[in-house]
């Protein structure tokens, strides 16, 4: 059984307008995946200075971040990060340039999980539809057009308020789509943002929206994980 999660952190900013890195930390230790994505994990501007602070991760928790930054102070690629247990192996990784009017992408990375390989791609899509749809596209042209095929999991803030919008339905040729539940905006959700998405390999056998006290406050942004198990026969039809 594999933990994987998706938490938007809104730059360690919380519901109450303070920047509380601690509580963000606190909720990532509650959600104790074995892989979670973070979203706006980086400062948008200048030396785009993540908001956690790398030691304190490396120290105080069982993660160590993937190295797509290309700074010092930054933790991810366009706010986009990887965070993975310590047993975990690292063989690849790399940034993904996405189109759209503003700074975007997305990040991918190779892992060994319990003498498995997988990938493991993360993202943070546009407000825009049209570029949404044309960010998807992009994203599966890169993962499958130039990458050795690998069992993969998609997941992040899609900003994607319909399970039946035409981006969503952009992943379903290759990839079963989780909704795990409102995940936005924290204090009373109403919108399911954050999705996990799955090649034929893995089975979903749990997900949910992590809701404790801390999470409430700590970003606008309800946390989201899934249960998986990797079954290579696969199950989705054709």
């Amino acid at each position: 059984m594999l933990k994987i999660g998706s938490y938007n952190i809104q730059k360690s900013i919380g519901v109450d307008a303070r920047r509380r890195p601690d509580r963000t930390l606190k909720v990532i230790q509650e959600l104790d995946c074995d892989i979670l994505a973070l979203q706006e994990a980086d400062k948008r501007f200048g030396p785009r200075e993540s908001t956690l602070d790398r030691d304190t991760i490396l120290q105080e928790t069982d993660y160590r971040p993937v190295p797509f930054a290309t700074g010092d102070k930054s933790l991810g690629w366009h706010g986009n990060a990887i965070l993975v247990r310590n047993s975990i192996g690292i063989l690849d990784h790399r940034r993904l340039d996405l189109p759209t009017l503003e700074p975007r992408g997305a990040v991918a990375v190779d892992l060994e999980v319990a003498g498995e390989k997988i990938r493991v791609a993360a993202m943070h899509l546009s407000l825009i539809g049209h570029f949404r749809k044309k960010q998807i596209t992009s994203l599966m042209h890169q993962l499958h057009e130039h990458l050795d095929y690998l069992p993969t999991v998609l997941i992040g803030d899609l900003n994607e308020w319909r399970d039946t919008a035409g981006s969503i339905k952009l992943f379903e040729e290759r990839y079963e789509v989780t909704t795990p539940g409102r995940s936005f905006p924290s204090p009373l959700p109403v919108g399911s943002l954050d999705r996990i998405i799955t090649s034929p390999e893995f089975v979903v056998r749990q997900a949910g929206v992590h809701k404790s006290k801390t999470a409430r406050v700590a970003s606008d942004h309800l946390p989201v994980w899934a249960n998986l198990t990797l079954e290579p026969a696969g199950h989705l039809p054709g």
